[in-house]
């Protein structure tokens, strides 16, 4: 199954010294190893620094930096794109595939190996990852997640298209507007259901209690341009088992209320609208089975 491409592996990371050393055995043990690992520290308190930096003593493969500590209170969203970025700085070589890997992740050892043979069956995936795993009453099961979303916490670029859709934006949201804008610029963005990594963190964990996690998700969907119709939906099939997905649409309408600004990019904003048109809705059931958001 070996390909000729390569992959280098960015680790936006704060206070993860325990995560880190077990996604750092998940790596040692990958049937194809990254030309790079740019590990960025962004201020943690812990061990994490240390345990960075004793990786990187016996792996020459693994860069350490640390990041601009952020100064008062930063936009949920931006300190991980920034330390992204700087990162992505760091990389040397021209490697086919950069992924963005958060350091609460692990991986089965073929893992890249078979991302790299997804990227060299299909010349035009800009955007890909495997399904994520969460530990539900001790089993792994799949998280749930929105038509054709590539999950953030292992999301991998071809080179190419991370070039045509950067810089990220730094907000809530920013891996869903660099998907958007690499369909408008002709790229297949694709979660693979036959691939998949375990999340050791149940998604949003970080972000707060639930209402604030909701309520940021409707305030990035105001920016990226969505339809309320589509949004309400949304919030409503959600809160079937969430109840505080609701609130989703009263951040969106109180966004819209502010007149917060949009994304500058007006194709995306165009491009949203129209995938979200329900007469659509039917056609992307098929999308749904397989993951995959074709280009515009």
């Amino acid at each position: 199954m070996a390909t000729e491409l390569t992959y280098a592996l960015v680790t936006p990371l704060r206070d993860e010294a325990e995560n880190l050393r077990q996604l750092s055995a998940a790596i040692d043990r990958q049937t194809q190893l990254p030309l790079r690992w740019v590990i960025v520290d962004n201020g943690s308190t812990d061990a994490t620094l240390e345990v960075a930096t004793t990786l990187a003593r016996t792996r020459p493969w693994i860069r350490v930096i640390s990041a601009p500590a952020e100064g008062g209170r930063p936009k949920p969203g931006a300190p991980i794109v920034r330390a992204f970025h700087a990162g992505l700085r760091e990389l040397d070589g021209t490697p086919s595939v950069i992924v963005k890997l958060d350091a609460d992740t692990s991986m089965d050892p073929d893992h890249f190996e078979r991302l790299l043979a997804a990227f060299a069956a299909e010349p035009r995936l800009g955007i890909a990852s495997g399904s994520c795993l969460e530990l539900h009453d001790g089993r792994w099961e799949p998280v749930a997640v929105a038509l054709g979303h590539v999950r953030g916490a292992v999301r991998a670029y071809r080179r190419e298209c991370l070039e045509e859709v950067l810089p990220l934006e730094e907000r809530v949201g920013w891996d869903g507007i660099d998907g958007f804008k690499a369909n408008v610029r002709g790229w297949t963005t694709r979660m693979l259901p036959e691939l998949s990594f375990y999340h050791h963190r149940p998604v949003g964990v970080r972000d707060g209690a639930p209402a604030a996690r909701w309520q940021a998700q409707g305030a990035a969907a105001h920016y990226m341009g969505y339809r309320f119709s589509y949004l309400l939906l949304r919030s409503v099939y959600r809160a079937r088992r969430q109840p505080w997905a609701l609130t989703m649409s009263t951040s969106y309408l109180a966004a819209a209320i502010r007149r917060e600004p949009r994304c500058g990019d007006a194709d995306v904003r165009a491009y949203v609208r129209r995938k979200q048109r329900l007469r659509m809705l039917a056609r992307e059931r098929i999308g749904r089975r397989n993951g995959t958001i074709e280009p515009a």
